[in-house]
């Protein structure tokens, strides 16, 4: 299957056949693929050739995180599969075709461990660059993002770290909570929401295992 992508295996193997779209809305094939692949993603079902439709320095933003860079975005990817027992799409529409390509989207998802359900309406904005890789998503839970920023807190997990590493079940239980925490709406500062979504973005990568390459990958039923 051509992706309309140079230099992308065509093995994308997408488990996502149809795209729902909203009337007077058409997509080219490259932005079918594209969108097809994000559902695939925010299904928990990752793969390397689908991130290899984004840039190495794209952004996946939403409530908990602001990850930029390959090793950022793609261990928020394949950390849904470590973190959620269940993920069911109920719902997902496109709404405009332009750029950024903007998408209604449903999700279910149960937390392993604690069997905490909470369903997700989102609206996905996919933006693509001039080569029609992804530049950057943002998952705005209920059409929102927080506003506003606070300075990247990387730093000061590499001084914390002999202390904050001692136990990695507590930073995966951070990001469970940090979850649980926003679809509870609990977030009432913006700082403090800015704050934990650049603490996410630095720890998941700790705790997520990326594929190094398309046999590791197999391995994961990926």
């Amino acid at each position: 299957m051509s992706t309309g992508i140079p230099n992308v295996s065509p093995n994308l193997n997408l488990e996502t056949k149809d795209l729902k779209t909203a009337p007077g809305v058409s997509l080219n094939e490259n932005q079918s693929t594209v969108l097809r692949s994000i559902l695939d993603l925010f299904a928990g079902k990752p793969s390397l050739p689908k991130l290899a439709l984004w840039r190495d320095d794209a952004t996946f933003t939403d409530p908990i995180t602001v990850a930029q860079g390959r090793d950022r975005y793609a261990a928020q990817w394949y950390g849904l599969q470590q973190a959620f027992s269940e993920i069911e799409r109920l719902h997902h529409e496109v709404t405009d075709a332009g750029n950024p390509i903007l998408m209604d989207l449903k999700t279910r998802y149960v937390i392993k461990g604690i069997n905490k359900e909470q369903t997700i309406n989102s609206v996905v904005a996919v933006h693509l660059d001039s080569e029609g890789k992804v530049q950057k998503v943002e998952d705005k839970w209920d059409g929102k993002l927080p506003e506003g920023s606070i300075q990247n807190v990387s730093s000061l997990l590499d001084f914390a770290r002999p202390m904050w590493w001692i136990n990695y079940y507590i930073a995966w239980a951070f990001w469970i909570w940090s979850f649980a925490w926003e679809t509870k709406k609990k977030m009432t500062a913006d700082i403090t929401a800015q704050a934990f979504r650049h603490l996410n973005a630095v720890t998941v990568p700790k705790l997520v295992s990326v594929p190094k390459n398309e046999e590791e990958d197999a391995k994961k039923g990926n």
